[in-house]
């Protein structure tokens, strides 16, 4: 298979807790979107919505050395694809609760609530997110010392 599904099959056989089906088309319609020198470093799957009951928007969220995509491959004929590049991504909250995890992804136009995710999977998660923001914009650490100084 191609290396988005690799790496959301390997997450998704480390934490199996998640809410997350139809991996493999989702995974496709990445593979379909990767620009020529962009690889992927994290993928993992979960539900794009903010409700832990709603089973149906399933989707796999992908880091790359680029920006993030979050893709949705449809029931019905079609699929959905958020790209977020580095210059909109903003911050991150992780959420924690008794059955399931939550990640809210902040950007410049909306917040992205990842759901129904294992509760042992967000600390993975979280340092994944962190490390991509400090690499991807390494120009908001440097205005942050300079403000402390």
């Amino acid at each position: 298979m191609g290396q988005v599904y690799d790496k959301a099959l390997e997450f998704k056989r480390r934490h199996p807790g998640g809410v997350v089906w139809n991996l493999k088309d989702h995974c496709n319609v990445v593979e379909k979107h990767l620009n020529p020198g962009e690889y992927v470093k994290f993928a993992f799957g979960g539900q794009k919505n903010e409700k832990f009951y709603e089973f149906f928007t399933t989707c796999v969220v992908v880091l790359t050395n680029k920006r993030i995509l979050i893709a949705q491959k449809r029931v019905l004929p079609g699929y959905r694809i958020n790209s977020i590049t580095p210059d909109l991504f903003n911050d991150f909250q992780v959420y924690r609760g008794w059955i399931f995890g939550r990640v809210d992804i902040d950007t410049v136009k909306e917040v992205v609530q990842l759901s129904n995710l294992d509760p042992k999977s967000l600390v993975e998660i979280e340092t994944n997110l962190s490390e991509y923001l400090l690499k991807m914009k390494p120009d908001m650490v440097c205005e942050v010392k300079k403000s402390e100084n």
